[in-house]
């Protein structure tokens, strides 16, 4: 439920906050005081699109924001806790536009994407503006008003996967067929580049490892000359460290036997010299594993020059060569194995239209169970809206014969779309004893918000939406026609909160909460804002709604006949 929004320098508006409350809130106002402004302000809160034009001249941004109690509503708190935002018993949704392009929403005080925003828009509410009387009139959205009302959303997601992965496969297909000539112009060339660098055969990494390997072999010689003189120095030659070590460590022996003070010195010389003779074995060990071998580093030398030639020939490391190499056989196995490669994706795509259409099945079956369920509870709206005698249908019929691109139903091949393989159109008779037509030619105005207003009824039974915004569902109709009108958005209004805005007394008269939208002059410049009235208020602006400014004793009077009526 919206508790409160707040509309800060938008179009008309400079300031605005409104408290509204459960069940029905009816906004009334003359043409051109700005409640449509408002209306538009809330698609905004819920994700629309937002354009700068619609900042307040003067200010440098507009914000608009809202409060919405969600208590008890599952699908708000399971997106919150899906994106980990702030969990509270009251949801605040907070959209800012600013004069430079820039757009932030806000869910709970954390800065969201406008697709989130959107998302939670659509669990939220449904805003039901005049566009929608001409989206009616088109049969290609009948469809999706049958599939709400079905709740087909598991099925159509499980449907349109399938749907999605067949379009790959055929494109994959087409594009095989499409590029097979080139791939088999290019056959020579793949095989000759192929036999190149198999030649060398080159190994992931191998110019790496050669060059530590030559570094070492070209540096044997040098290796060996300072290994010798190490040896020396530390063993071997006359005067080396074991030979000084060693006198060293007789004079502390001698010292040790006057003071024995000095038998420590006499140990560490004597570890030293274990140390040394240590050293000079693993020197002598270094040495003889060197290796001088000119035949092997001329090899080493003439592979690595082999490799770093076709390297500078293609352009590209060691390691994007062997991918190449890889997708150059791929691309010469497919010019060799094209039939097979074709009939195997043929059957790949013959199984996945076969799944595609169990599950269309699926969603045709739900779609004809519903349409029995929908005719019936729009039927019994429009009769109480008015339309007595009302013939309403829900036709579904199958893309039979879908020529080249199809998908497998049974034994049939139906042509598809990504909602199935069905169209669905309403049919209206609104005569008795007239045939049912498609509802384009045969509803009026007044008829399409009352069909409109029926489905609305429906759907919100079945989905248990929290609230449902109405902008002027009295277009076209009459004033007795209006007070059925106003009698079902009570009704609705028992189980959901419905906005809506109303020029007719009939529909006003039926208001749990009635709010004005004035326009007035501010610092001489046009300035919309809202309040809530009293009943005693109520009573005045209803009887406006009957006689115009000039309100009499018999207007108010009327005015709360209306009320007493709606009671």
């Amino acid at each position: 439920m919206l508790t409160f929004l707040l509309i800060k320098d938008y179009a008309l508006i400079k300031s605005l906050e409104i408290n509204f409350g459960s069940g029905l809130n009816i906004i009334t106002g003359e043409t051109g005081a700005g409640k449509s402004i408002i209306i538009d302000a809330m698609n905004l809160l819920l994700g629309e699109r937002a354009s700068v034009e619609l900042i307040r001249k003067g200010a440098d941004k507009s914000i608009i924001e809202g409060a919405f109690d969600i208590s008890g509503n599952k699908k708000v708190k399971s997106l919150l806790l899906a994106n980990n935002l702030e969990l509270h018993q009251t949801l605040t949704v907070r959209r800012e536009l600013y004069q430079k392009g820039n757009n932030r929403c806000f869910v709970n005080d954390s800065l969201v994407p406008l697709s989130l925003l959107k998302e939670f828009g659509n669990i939220l509410v449904d805003l039901h503006g005049q566009h929608e009387h001409q989206s009616l009139l088109r049969s290609d959205t009948h469809i999706d008003y049958l599939d709400e009302f079905c709740n087909n959303e598991k099925l159509l997601e499980e449907y349109f996967n399938q749907y999605k992965l067949l379009q790959r496969k055929i494109e994959e297909l087409n594009s095989l067929h499409k590029n097979m000539e080139n791939i088999r112009l290019r056959k020579d060339f793949v095989s000759f580049q192929i036999n190149e660098i198999s030649a060398v055969n080159p190994q992931p990494n191998e110019d790496e490892q050669i060059t530590k390997e030559l570094s070492l072999l070209e540096s044997s010689e040098k290796r060996l000359e300072l290994a010798a003189q190490l040896a020396d120095l530390l063993y071997d030659a006359e005067d080396s460290a074991r030979d000084k070590l060693s006198k060293a460590k007789l004079i502390s022996e001698e010292l040790s036997g006057i003071d024995s003070a000095l038998k420590v010195i006499a140990e560490e010389l004597g570890n030293a010299l274990t140390s040394v003779k240590e050293s000079a074995n693993s020197v002598r060990s270094y040495s003889a594993s060197i290796e001088i071998d000119p035949e092997k580093l001329n090899e080493m030398r003439k592979r690595l020059s082999d490799i770093q030639l076709l390297k500078k020939k293609y352009g590209m490391s060691l390691s994007s060569l062997l991918d190449l190499y890889s997708k150059l056989n791929d691309e010469l196995r497919l010019s060799e194995n094209f039939e097979d490669d074709v009939t195997a994706r043929k059957i790949e795509i013959e199984q996945i239209r076969k799944l595609a259409g169990e599950k269309a099945k699926l969603l045709t079956s739900a779609r004809k169970k519903g349409a029995a369920k929908l005719e019936k509870s729009v039927l019994a709206t429009l009769s109480e809206l008015g339309i007595q005698n009302s013939v309403f249908k829900v036709e579904i019929t199958g893309r039979k014969d879908g020529g080249a691109d199809f998908i497998i139903v049974g034994n049939d091949n139906f042509g598809y779309t990504s909602k199935g393989i069905d169209d669905v159109e309403f049919y209206l008779s609104t005569n008795p004893g007239e045939d049912v037509k498609p509802l384009a030619k045969v509803a009026s105005g007044g008829e399409v918000s009352r069909i409109m207003l029926a489905l609305k009824t429906a759907l919100a039974m079945n989905e248990k939406l929290p609230l449902l915004i109405f902008d002027e569902i009295d277009s076209g109709i009459s004033g007795r026609i209006a007070q059925k009108v106003g009698a079902a958005l009570k009704r609705l209004a028992s189980s959901h909160q419905i906005i809506s805005i109303s020029h007719l007394p009939q529909i006003a008269a039926f208001r749990e909460h009635h709010f004005l939208v004035e326009k007035m002059e501010d610092e001489n410049r046009a300035v919309s804002s809202i309040r809530k009235l009293n009943e005693e208020d109520s009573i005045v602006e209803i009887a406006k709604l009957m006689g115009g400014d000039k309100i009499t004793r018999a207007n108010i009077r009327a005015a709360k006949e209306l009320i007493t009526a709606s009671l």
